[in-house]
């Protein structure tokens, strides 16, 4: 009887080998491609990789402008000078200072003929 189910095990394996082993490298190729650490995850993360370093570019020429604008704010008068004139509407002694009432949307987009 062992015999017998010798030879059937050696007919099913040679029969369905070849269906096995391309159901196997199926499932391979579907988890390298879909899978957590496949090819198409692997994409988006260099997609986000490439928006992070964007943004981050971004943020270090805005960081080198608000140093220099530090640097000016320390060490250049006439920086400090034009804020406290435009922001805080200051001026030097003697001079006088005309403010004009800003104009709304409606006159701005009359003014514009």
């Amino acid at each position: 009887m062992t015999i017998h189910f010798q030879e059937r095990v050696q007919n099913l394996l040679t029969n369905y080998s070849r269906h096995v082993l391309v159901v196997f490298v199926a499932v391979l190729f579907v988890h390298d491609v879909f899978g957590t650490h496949g090819f198409i995850a692997m994409h988006r993360k260099q997609q986000e990789i490439q928006k992070v370093k964007t943004v981050l570019d971004r943020l270090n020429k805005e960081n080198a402008g608000l140093e220099q604008d530090v640097r000016n704010l320390k060490t250049d008068p006439q920086t400090v000078e034009k804020i406290a004139r435009e922001e805080l509407g200051q001026s030097r002694p003697g001079e006088i200072v005309i403010k004009l009432p800003a104009q709304t949307p409606v006159e701005a987009a009359a003014a514009k003929p």
